[in-house]
């Protein structure tokens, strides 16, 4: 029994053994398989992931979107994620996604931003109508991107959104029959004729134009144009210019023989690329011989590493303007300018400078007879995206950039805008909603046009703030916003000055100087266009204190205090004096005066100084009666000891020079 139960035992435990052995096994399968669909699904999100990071590096954000979008569904959320996923949808012109991503990415706590994704949601949120989070946002970015030109711009002009509103409904707009589902914009005048540029050969939506697109889909078309319109159908121009590259932007002489145009950077119809891949824009030229455009070639100050585009010319045509993200950009394009010799060739690029360029977009130049530049920019204070601007060139520091308001711009990308300065119409691209495709040409009637030199005038006047007197000679400055100074001048003899044909951007302060007088300003004065502002500026007399043993009224200009003949009460004549006195006292609450009182030679000596010592006591009282403590004041009488003139006698003077003598000082003893 002994030894069965022991084998039963050990048999039950051999069993136990066995099943768990069995059991750990399948725990262990298990684990292991749950280890290899974790590295597995880890693989498959790491590629996605370095597959949108490739799509970044080359630009392609549509796909870049989808890929990452893709990565958040795996499960991953990190704050380069969803910066890129902002940033992607910001660049492909997606406003709200753009706006939706960029709140997941500011809601984290430790998030890899910078002042550029602050603008950016500013942006975004503006295109959605959020204007109060878009300005909130603008804030922050002001705080935190130092002297960045859009930082200024939105500092210099906080109350921009009311500045558009005020201009806008000046353009009657509508949409246009040749437009397609794809993206039609970049229109262009050709004669009679209107040149554009579409992807509707090969169907492509896509928004990649703005970033240096590198896919061959835009083609040049041409239609018709006439005083009511766009007529006929839209014909695609010569295989000459159309090739497997993009074609867009042109520029046309006046005679029509000569065409410049944007194209990629290629050979023989195939992409010359950078080390990045990328096959970056160029301006070429092309001239019109026996209806055919040839001698197709490559403007010089091109290059291979930085895209050049959109061309315009002036209206001499001596002057060629385009777009450029090349070195010593202020952003991610700026507007250039380059002279056209006589010889044909070209001088140096030059940038138009902060003025017009900010860190952002500034692209699609156009430039009308008058000399009015007007572009594309996302980086002045606009309705959200990409708003059209324009502003009077050869202005010198009066340049001043337009938002052309409503319903030309609008929250989407509004761009590549071109009028006729004669008959007021024109033509601009947008992605707004309503459209037909991705991007529409709209075509717009000018009812009411810009003062571009928004001429404001001030006429001032410099006064005395205690009588109203006008001031003659004293310096009035004229300061920005900012504290610049945009003007200087004196007020003439009748206390007037003028400031006029200044074009500083935001409020003023208006500060006048004179010699013994306070300085004065009018401040947060605000200056319309074509407006004529009439302000008035007091100044205070300027007020020291004086030194010890200092007649107060000789100190302060005052008339003096008079006795009539052997009498010691104050007269009513002295009020205005005494008022003064009190004032400065007051002014200055540690100050101490002895009164010292004096009188004519009529009586005797012992009579006289009886008398100075009840004039002296009476002005006293009148000080302490009227407020002033009287441990600050005390008096004394010197009779006739201190005469101020030679009547030593009765005889020697007639009354009126007694009266002289006949006076109170206040002498300053502490």
């Amino acid at each position: 029994m002994k030894n069965l139960k022991y084998i039963f035992c050990t048999s039950i435990l051999a069993c136990g053994l066995s099943q768990a052995q069995n059991g750990d096994m399948q725990r262990a399968q298990m684990e292991i398989g749950q280890q290899l669909q974790t590295k597995s699904t880890q693989k498959v999100q790491d590629r996605d992931t370095k597959k949108a990071e490739r799509e970044i590096k080359d630009f392609a954000y549509a796909d870049a979107i989808a890929s990452y979008e893709k990565v958040v569904e795996e499960g991953q959320a990190d704050s380069e994620i969803y910066k890129n996923l902002a940033n992607a949808n910001y660049l492909n012109a997606n406003y709200k996604d753009a706006a939706d991503w960029y709140t997941k990415l500011f809601a984290m706590e430790v998030a890899d931003t910078d002042s550029e994704d602050m603008y950016r949601y500013a942006q975004s949120l503006k295109s959605t109508g959020d204007y109060q989070g878009s300005q909130e946002w603008m804030q922050k970015f002001d705080n935190a991107a130092g002297d960045d030109v859009r930082a200024r711009n939105f500092s210099n002009n906080p109350d921009f959104m009311a500045d558009i509103e005020r201009r806008s409904g000046r353009y009657t707009i509508k949409n246009l029959a040749i437009n397609s589902a794809a993206s039609d914009f970049a229109p262009s005048f050709d004669g009679k004729s209107l040149i554009f540029s579409t992807a509707r050969d090969t169907g492509t939506v896509s928004r990649k134009v703005h970033g240096w697109n590198n896919k061959p889909f835009l083609n040049l078309y041409k239609a018709s144009a006439d005083a009511n319109g766009i007529q006929g159908p839209a014909v695609k121009l010569s295989k000459n210019l159309n090739k497997k590259t993009h074609e867009s932007s042109t520029a046309f002489t006046k005679d029509g023989t000569t065409m410049y145009f944007t194209r990629n950077n290629s050979e023989n119809g195939k992409f010359i690329r950078d080390e990045d891949g990328i096959s970056r824009l160029k301006i070429y030229r092309a001239t019109l011989q026996d209806g055919e455009w040839k001698n197709i070639r490559a403007l010089p100050f091109n290059g291979d590493a930085h895209s050049t585009a959109h061309p315009t010319l002036n209206a001499d045509e001596t002057k060629l303007y385009f777009a450029s993200d090349r070195e010593g950009s202020l952003g991610r394009s700026d507007i250039y300018v380059v002279d056209i010799l006589r010889d044909g060739t070209f001088s140096t690029p030059q940038n138009l400078g902060s003025t017009i360029n900010t860190e952002a977009r500034e692209t699609f130049p156009f430039v009308t007879d008058s000399g009015i530049l007007y572009f594309a920019s996302d980086g002045h204070p606009g309705l959200g995206g990409l708003d059209v601007f324009a502003v009077k060139l050869e202005g010198g520091v009066g340049q001043k950039v337009i938002n052309l308001g409503k319903p030309v711009n609008g929250g989407e990308d509004d761009f590549s805008f071109i009028i006729n300065d004669q008959t007021k119409k024109g033509f601009f691209a947008s992605n707004r909603e309503g459209g037909l495709g991705s991007d529409d040409i709209y075509g717009f009637t000018e009812n009411e046009s810009f003062a571009f030199l928004n001429k404001k005038v001030i006429e001032g006047l410099v006064i005395d703030d205690k009588n109203g007197a006008p001031l003659a000679n004293a310096k009035v400055e004229l300061h920005t916003s900012t504290g610049e100074v945009v003007g200087e001048t004196i007020s003439d003899d009748d206390g007037l000055f003028l400031f006029e044909d200044f074009y500083a951007r935001g409020n003023y302060r208006v500060m006048a100087a004179k010699d013994n007088f306070e300085v004065g300003s009018e401040t947060s004065l605000v200056v319309d266009d074509n407006e004529v502002k009439k302000i008035k500026i007091p100044l205070k007399k300027e007020v020291k204190k004086a030194a010890k043993g200092v007649d107060l009224i000789k100190y302060l200009n005052l008339r003096p205090i008079y006795f009539s003949l052997d009498k010691g009460d104050v007269r009513p004549d002295s009020s205005e004096t005494l008022t003064r006195v009190i004032d400065y006292m007051k002014t200055f609450p540690k100050l101490k005066i002895k009164v010292q009182a004096h009188t004519d030679a009529k009586g005797s000596d012992g009579y006289n100084l009886r008398l100075s010592k009840k004039r002296a006591e009476s002005t006293m009282a009148y000080l302490v009666d009227s407020g002033i403590v009287e441990s600050r004041i005390s008096s004394e009488g010197f009779g006739e000891t201190r005469l101020i003139n030679d009547c030593t006698t009765r005889e020697s003077c007639t009354d009126e020079k007694h009266q002289e003598n006949r006076r109170s000082e206040f002498i300053v003893v502490e």
